[in-house]
Formats: C-alpha cells, structure tokens, sequence
C-alpha cells in the first residue's frame, strides 16, 4: 500500500480524534497519569500513526493509551475493545500458517493483517498487563506474538481470560475459529 493511501481525509481524522479523547476521559483507569493534550500533540505529527489507530478503530479495536514508554516518551496505545476485534477474527496465525493450508483456508492470517495496519500483536507480556486494567476476552481469544521456538514447531500462542483467570493456550498455526483474532499496539 502506498503512503499516499495512509492518510486520513480531515473528516476522518477529526472524527477519530474525538473518538479516541472520548475513549481516553471514559477510561480514565488505564492512564490515569497521562494528559490527553499532550497525546493530541504526539498524534498530530504523526499521521500514519493516526492512519493505524484508524485501522485498529475500523476493525472493531478500540484502541486506548494504556502507558507511556519511559525511554521514548512514546505513546502506548493497546486495541481495547472488550471482545477480540470483530474484523480480526477468523484468521490463523501468519502467513505459512495459511499457505500450509490444503483446503478450507481462512481470509487472511494475524502476522499479515497486523504489518498491513502498521501494528503489531501483543506479547504475552502486553496481553496480561491489558488484562490488570479490565477484563477483556471473556468470550472470545486473541492470538499473541508466539516465540519462535513454538513456531518452528508449527504451533502458536494465544490468549484469553476465563474464570476470572488470564490463560496461555497453544494450537496450529493454521488454525483458525469464528471467535479467535488478534490484539495489537502502537507506540505514537
């Protein structure tokens, strides 16, 4: 995709914008250190980073600030929507993972769909840190970023929370479900 197609039209950029601030204040928990004027300045400097927040919004993500790296004074902004997104599920792992598949292949995979956006998957790590600030995945899972050790083997990691209890569950890459996709962050 060329960088001329990252770019938000005004509209799409103001509405987005208002999205995220309303999100911020209603979410206050998750950052409760952090001002959003200064967050608005980050954003608006960086406009293919506002192009991925998009994407993350549009595929049902809902990304949130959830910290602030120390190091950089980036922005660290986590899909927070209470259910793994809806237009990220479906999706085996990467793209072996999908070519590896004979018959009955799903859409598209999570390594792929995550570099298209400018995102990346949580790691174990970010996935139950989310979950210290909600609960999220109650009924759905979400893969994560799967060491390479797993993957070698052909497996990957994924995610979820179930009696009041965040799991580390293991499948096929190939694998995919109706009720599995991917969370992802940005740093802005």
């Amino acid at each position: 995709m060329g960088k001329e197609q990252r770019e938000l039209s005004p509209e799409q950029r103001d509405e987005l914008l208002r999205t995220l601030e309303a999100r911020f204040e209603k979410n206050r928990n998750r950052h409760e250190a952090l001002e959003w004027a200064k967050i608005l300045a980050k954003l608006n400097v960086n406009s293919e980073k506002l192009w991925s927040l998009n994407e993350m919004e549009r595929t049902g993500g809902e990304p949130d600030v959830v910290g602030q790296d120390e190091k950089t004074g980036e922005y660290i902004f986590h899909d927070c929507s209470a259910e793994s997104p809806k237009g990220r599920r479906s999706v085996c792992y990467d793209r072996e993972a999908l070519e590896s598949r004979k018959e009955h292949r799903p859409a598209n995979n999570a390594i792929d769909m995550a570099a298209d956006m400018g995102i990346e998957l949580l790691t174990e790590e970010q996935y139950r840190m989310l979950q210290m600030l909600g609960k999220f995945d109650v009924k759905t899972s979400s893969w994560v970023k799967t060491p390479e050790n797993i993957r070698k083997l052909g497996g990957a990691v994924f995610c979820d929370r179930r009696y009041d209890t965040v799991f580390l569950y293991h499948n096929g890459a190939e694998s995919y479900y109706a009720t599995r996709g991917f969370r992802g962050w940005l740093m802005v």
